[in-house]
């Protein structure tokens, strides 16, 4: 089981990698690892630990679902495809954010939920 996950963490990751125009060095570097660890991620020969999976998602900008081959229809509330186009617009660019400023976003929504 261990084998087929670290296939489909590695070939998702590097779909993701190669879709957003970056190189192994790039996101190695983003990730903290060595290119030569980040090429083993990606070729399906090491499974990363939790954390490093986090961060790949964040830098990659894809889910860690995705990055685990988890079925998002098993994950997504029915409603998920009749949102809004405002709420779809807003995941959009949710998803887009640096991990900086994902975290600025995670630390006002903290925020003002405390408020109400």
């Amino acid at each position: 089981m261990q084998s087929r996950l670290s296939k489909t963490l590695g070939h998702t990751a590097r779909e993701a990698r190669l879709r957003a125009g970056l190189t192994q060095e790039t996101v190695a570097e983003r990730l903290d690892l060595t290119q030569e660890v980040y090429g083993r991620i990606e070729r399906g020969l090491l499974l990363p630990s939790v954390i490093t999976v986090r961060r790949l998602s964040l830098v990659l900008h894809v889910s860690a679902d995705q990055l685990l081959g988890i079925d998002s229809s098993l994950t997504h509330s029915p409603s998920s495809g009749r949102d809004s186009p405002q709420v779809r617009r807003l995941i959009r660019a949710v998803r887009e954010l640096s991990a900086s400023r994902l975290r600025t976003l995670s630390l006002l929504i903290a925020h003002f939920r405390r408020r109400d």
